[in-house]
């Protein structure tokens, strides 16, 4: 048996497979964000131990013969948060995550440094984890001097899982301090933040044996002590490593919390001015672009929340049957915007409204606003020399059928459903640790899934949705210039 363990957002997932990849079993801890000024979004580490405890539990209620038969483990997790150790390993603040904008300024100055984009391949975004030290060492001075140790989340989680300090490349590419192309920390960007090499964890890759599970642990769930831990992976390549989507021109449209369009490359193709995201993946020497929309299913649920109606009510409303847009339009920025714009400043909009706009008005334009919003990401993968031909969809949102003709109208490019299954984060992680348990070739674990349903782009109704996207491409300019 495998474990994989996912820290989302808002919970840990423990998947448990066996050797031939069959999901035997699953447990969830749920956590919370907090928010205690606008932009600001935090976690406190200790939850999420709290939560992968109370996910391990669940998991060892209903699976416990097969639980401890683990060999290996292995871990994804949110990106880009600061999380703050002192040289006890003591965290000293609550960890800034990966939609927390406060840093936007520290960003700016980062990003006006030319080394920043030659070395990552990236634009310094508010949301990465190097713009936040800096706004720890201007706000936070005192707790900046204590800081021994900047870990990513999941690798806190590897902290305890193993004692170590380790780190893996697909998620250290997006703090702006690895040297993408050679997979490697840089001193260079590193010193520009005040910082050196001795406060980050070693670095492996994701398929590697990145420390073994504690003696305490290892009784407490009544597992073999020694298993190996595998590098893992940030959530986007896990989720990537459980979709098969590792080989070059693969690529998956996520409809989560956030929404990214990821394609796989089998090199380092850099072009920070389109807002893509270059990145290692979690196998060696292969590299992945992808574009971020803030909010996508975030979007939906905040219209849940307001008009007092579940988001599956919601979309239930619009029925089976794509419809024309309305004319209503609907910019997802919530939280700011990462592709194309780079703009946390940015907020959302509803435009084009009128006495007879309903509720399924609302319902449709958020749905579409979040598919042009992919759009925008679609065409800046072409500008990095990445093109699609088609995608797989994955994430909560893509459960509405309606919301995925939606967004193959938008793109012009089908979408592949797959079969029944767990094919997100917590299942790739859980293949890397198949892998380095076992030293199995990582490209004949990570296969893609079987396709149940392919959804095609609406033929009758693509002009329609061409006008109202060069409607929403011509709103940001507009909005932009009253929320500057």
């Amino acid at each position: 048996m495998y474990l994989g363990l996912d820290l989302g957002t808002s919970g840990v997932k423990a998947l448990l497979i066996d050797a031939g990849q069959k999901v035997i079993g699953s447990g969830h801890g749920s956590l919370d964000v907090s928010r205690p000024h606008p932009g600001w979004s935090e976690q406190t580490p200790a939850h999420w131990i709290d939560a992968c405890e109370t996910a391990i539990a669940e998991l060892k209620a209903s699976n416990p013969k097969e639980l401890a038969a683990v060999k290996g483990i292995g871990l994804s997790g949110q990106m880009h948060g600061a999380t703050l150790l002192d040289a006890s390993d003591k965290v000293l603040r609550p960890c800034i995550l990966w939609n927390d904008t406060r840093s936007h300024v520290e960003a700016a100055a980062l990003d006006a440094d030319p080394r920043f984009r030659k070395l990552t391949g990236n634009i310094v975004f508010p949301g990465f984890t190097a713009p936040k030290l800096m706004w720890v060492k201007n706000n936070e001075p005192a707790i900046f001097a204590k800081v021994a140790r900047v870990l990513l989340p999941k690798d806190f989680l590897r902290l305890w899982l193993t004692g170590e300090h380790i780190s893996e490349m697909s998620d250290s590419a997006g703090t702006s301090w690895l040297d993408v192309g050679k997979r490697r920390w840089s001193p260079e960007l590193l010193d520009a933040t005040s910082l050196d090499e001795k406060q980050m964890p070693s670095l492996t890759e994701g398929t590697a044996k990145a420390g073994a599970l504690r003696g305490e642990l290892a009784s407490k769930w009544g597992v073999a002590a020694g298993i190996p831990v595998a590098g893992g992976a940030g959530d986007n390549a896990a989720s990537a490593c459980g979709m098969g989507t590792v080989r070059a021109g693969h690529a998956f449209v996520s409809l989560g919390t956030s929404g990214v369009l990821f394609a796989a490359n089998a090199s380092y193709l850099p072009n920070p001015e389109s807002a893509v995201h270059t990145f290692c993946h979690a196998l060696p020497a292969t590299w992945h672009q992808m574009g971020v929309i803030l909010s996508a299913t975030d979007s939906l649920n905040w219209l849940s929340e307001i008009t007092g109606k579940g988001a599956g009510d919601l979309t239930g409303e619009l029925g089976d049957k794509l419809k024309a847009p309305t004319g209503v339009s609907f910019l997802p920025y919530l939280s700011g915007e990462r592709t194309p714009h780079n703009d946390s400043a940015i907020r959302g909009s509803f435009t084009g409204l009128a006495h007879q706009s309903s509720r399924a008005a609302l319902t449709q334009a958020v749905l579409e606003g979040v598919a042009f919003a992919f759009r925008d990401s679609l065409e800046a993968l072409k500008m990095a020399g990445t093109t699609l031909t088609r995608v797989t969809a994955i994430g909560g949102g893509s459960r509405s059928r309606y919301w995925l003709k939606a967004i193959a109208t938008a793109l012009q490019v089908p979408i592949d459903i797959p079969a029944d299954g767990d094919f997100g984060a917590a299942f790739g992680a859980a293949r890397l640790g198949l892998i380095a348990a076992t030293s199995a070739d990582p490209l004949a674990v990570c296969t893609a899934p079987a396709t149940d349903a392919t959804i095609e782009p609406d033929a009758g109704l693509g002009g329609a949705f061409a006008d109202a996207y060069q409607r929403y491409r011509a709103l940001y300019p507009a909005i932009r210039a009253v929320t500057a």
